[in-house]
């Protein structure tokens, strides 16, 4: 059904913005997210659209993009310029609140369903920011560390083909207080590679 050989990319985006998979299990209703052209260089691969980015239908549109988008040294036209930039959480549409108020986790039929299909057409991709757990942990597969402190930690490893990051929601504030080495070293180093691609 996904096979990334039957049809273009267009075609492909057209049915996952049609998707209804997960209507069931999401509040506000299927909106699905992504950005991508066949020439972007880099991918960013965040979690689960929240209720902001639902809203507005546009990735990263909120404080966590900000900040991300500050990480990354890019101002919003470069960012969403998605013929250099691809963006693809990894749940595609808002999975709700949990009870302490955070997003839930990405719906787990999506990445199953979609990932392998979009990431074959898109033969430039160069580079995959991985922005939180669920990411790295699809992606890395058996070479994600038992945490995320540790993947980050270990960001050299992952290079030049992933780019492991916390998720920049402000509710990781305080592991960055807790690990300063992220801004101090990884940061510069992602965004020379960033820049360079783009």
């Amino acid at each position: 059904m996904n096979d990334p050989n039957r049809y273009g990319l267009d075609a492909l985006l057209t049915d996952i913005r049609a998707c209804r998979v997960c209507e069931a299990h999401l509040p506000l209703g299927p909106r699905p997210v992504i950005r991508a052209r066949e020439t972007a260089r880099l991918l960013i691969v965040g979690q689960a659209p929240g209720l902001r980015v639902h809203e507005t239908g546009i990735p990263w549109n909120d404080p966590s993009g900000d900040r991300l988008r500050a990480w990354l040294a890019l101002d919003r036209p470069v960012f969403y310029d998605e013929t250099r930039i691809a963006i693809m959480p990894m749940g595609l549409c808002y999975p709700g609140r949990n009870k302490r108020g955070g997003d839930l986790p990405p719906r787990p039929e999506c990445a199953p369903r979609w990932f392998e299909a979009v990431m074959g057409l898109l033969p430039q991709v160069q580079l995959i920011v991985l922005a939180g757990r669920y990411a790295q942990a699809w992606h890395l597969g058996e070479h994600v560390k038992p945490t995320l402190t540790e993947t980050v930690r270990c960001w050299r490893e992952y290079l030049p083909r992933y780019a492991p990051i916390p998720h920049p929601s402000f509710r990781n504030n305080l592991w960055l207080r807790k690990h300063p080495w992220f801004e101090r070293d990884v940061l510069p180093a992602l965004r020379t590679r960033v820049h360079a691609l783009l």
